[in-house]
């Protein structure tokens, strides 16, 4: 009952506020004060203050502004995760499948194409002398350096 009461008098002083500016030949502005006046008291007659104020004292009604709070943040934390992390499921799945792709070289898993063609690909090599018969070391070693060479010959090294 206060509640309306309160609503009705804002009510009635801004539209006294409205009608002193109106006299003041300033109608734009009086006309919003008037919109601004009529407010209170509309919301008194559709019944919303009534609710407002059973709302008020009702600890299952703040109950329920507790929930909606804790919805919304935890809404605006996923908007702020998913920002973060580079848009939906979708596309970080496409954007992880792109980067193994271009992970390696694309000439990198190609196989050798062997002598033949690497050859032609470069300069005529100029001859080298044949290095001299080194006499074998003990413990067989030598047999470990010549697949070493065999393998570096075979990769152009």
């Amino acid at each position: 009952m206060i509640a309306e009461t309160v609503c009705s008098a804002v009510s009635v002083a801004g539209l006294g506020i409205a009608a002193v500016t109106a006299y003041r030949k300033r109608f734009l502005s009086a006309a919003r004060i008037a919109a601004y006046s009529l407010v209170p008291i509309g919301l008194v007659m559709t019944g919303v203050v009534g609710w407002l104020a059973d709302t008020a004292f009702s600890p299952t009604a703040w109950a329920g502004f507790v929930v909606l709070g804790g919805a919304w943040a935890l809404f605006m934390i996923t908007r702020a995760v998913e920002r973060r992390g580079g848009g939906t499921r979708k596309e970080r799945k496409a954007a992880k499948a792109a980067a193994e792709r271009d992970a390696v070289a694309p000439a990198a898993s190609a196989p050798s194409l062997g002598q033949a063609s690497r050859q032609a690909a470069q300069p005529a090599a100029r001859p080298t002398a044949q290095p001299a018969a080194q006499p074998p070391r003990s413990g067989g070693s030598g047999d470990d350096f010549s697949d070493i060479e065999a393998i570096l010959k075979k990769h152009g090294i």
